[in-house]
């Protein structure tokens, strides 16, 4: 085997301030570089969910139909299949960038292609396109492996919770232009300009990762095939029960499956028809959903990542699955307010706010759990594991509300947060005390 340098900033073992600075982790260059990934990130997501149902609803496809179509983004949650790949292969032609911004560049060059398909093929043309869609999905997903892989190489883990903070910027950024600008502009240009737009917008991503610097790890390169499914396969999922054991790996692993199911049941393709069946109009829901949400989401991010910069991931982290995951239950007001406005901004005040401050606690706990051998293996397993159930529910959304009705749904997604809660405070002596261990406190 041969070792392989790349480049970067800080190592864990560098810093360990037994009062970090909130101000010097935001304002990191690292940070800024994440934001503008974040933005990367956030810009096809909803192109394949959110926004993608409004385009399937103005063609007169059927409710169950529109959320399984929309559901492509599961493909997000089975990113830990080819992530190996990231760890541990360089692609023919983008290995001059290095591991982390070689596969970042194939992947966002894959979602302009995967967009402009879609441009190019509409709904009328309803397997070819949803090929198209998935494509975009699949890259999309790889896109956000390398991210996030990247994200956690080049900074310290006492940084991490503001280099969430500033990625889910971005992020919500994308989610606006994606979201909010597609909207507004479907009421007055076709869905194939917006998804041109969407493309030619890529471009600016995609010059910061040319312009971005490659994180300094010491990679081993297998001497052979064998030694390379070991290392890439085998390797990254017996490494997590080996670290932290058979018992305390499988409680936190059934702890991640049933946390964020709240969230991510209501972010798929149930909300576009549930908007439209409250009699909200495109450029309302445009206006308040998106714009005003981001903005509220936004705020919420930057809270969540001063907490974790000050307490550390663990506490914020509890305190936040029970204010997002009972934020749900505020959907129930607008099955008796059909078209007010008032009703929708508290709704959407509230959600964006709770799900903000959600961010940077989860990502900060998923990234104090990897192994930087093995970096987007264990994070894209970890963050699918975490995303797949509320997915899987998503799949399944427009059925369960034909049968129960919007308000059953909703009220379903949030039972998850009694399990979810029980198992962390099971976990909560065990991690508290690794999170001293790591930050030195």
């Amino acid at each position: 085997m041969s070792t392989e340098p790349v480049v970067a900033s800080a190592s864990p073992a560098t810093a360990n301030p037994s009062r970090p600075s909130v101000w010097r982790a935001f304002t990191q260059p690292a940070a800024w570089t994440m934001c503008l990934f974040g933005f990367s990130s956030g810009l096809p997501f909803l192109l394949v969910a959110g926004t993608l149902a409004y385009w399937l609803k103005q063609n007169g496809i059927r409710l169950n139909d529109i959320t399984m179509i929309a559901s492509a983004g599961m493909t997000y949650a089975l990113k830990f299949v080819w992530a190996p790949l990231l760890d541990h292969q360089r692609i023919p032609g983008f290995a001059r960038l290095g591991q982390r911004r070689g596969w970042l560049l194939f992947a966002q060059l894959g979602v302009v292609g995967g967009l402009l398909a879609m441009a190019l093929l509409t709904p009328r043309q309803l397997v070819p396109f949803v090929i198209a869609t998935l494509v975009v999905a699949f890259f999309g997903a790889t896109q956000d492996t390398a991210i996030d892989a990247y994200r956690i190489e080049i900074a310290p883990i006492e940084d991490q919770g503001a280099l969430v903070a500033t990625y889910s910027l971005g992020y919500r950024i994308g989610l606006l232009v994606a979201g909010a600008v597609a909207l507004i502009l479907a009421d007055h240009v076709s869905w194939r300009v917006i998804y041109v737009a969407m493309a030619l917008v890529m471009l600016v991503p995609i010059v910061t990762t040319l312009l971005a610097r490659e994180p300094e790890v010491l990679r081993v390169r297998p001497g052979g095939w064998r030694d390379a499914m070991r290392e890439s396969v085998i390797d990254p999922f017996a490494d997590f029960f080996r670290r932290y054991g058979w018992a305390l790996a499988s409680v936190t692993l059934l702890f991640l499956l049933l946390f964020k199911l709240p969230e991510q049941a209501t972010i798929g393709g149930i909300m576009s028809p549930f908007y439209r069946d409250m009699q909200f109009s495109l450029t309302e829901i445009g206006t308040i959903t998106k714009i005003y949400g981001i903005w509220i989401g936004i705020v919420g991010v930057f809270l969540g990542g001063a907490a974790v910069a000050r307490w550390g991931a663990w506490r914020p982290l509890g305190v936040t699955i029970v204010l997002c995951g009972c934020s749900n239950l505020l959907y129930l007001l607008l099955l008796s307010h059909h078209g007010n406005l008032l009703a929708l901004t508290l709704v959407i005040s509230a959600e964006n706010l709770t799900l903000g401050m959600l961010g940077p606690p989860t990502v900060a706990f998923l990234s104090s759990l990897v192994n930087r051998e093995h970096t987007a293996t264990q994070y894209a397993l970890l963050s699918s594991l975490v995303n797949l159930p509320g997915k899987v529910l998503g799949f399944f959304a427009g059925g369960i509300a034909m049968a129960t009705g919007y308000g059953g749904y909703f009220i379903i997604t949030v039972l998850a947060i009694i399990p979810a809660m029980l198992l962390f405070a099971c976990l909560s002596p065990r991690f508290r005390r690794i999170e001293r261990a790591q930050l030195g406190r």
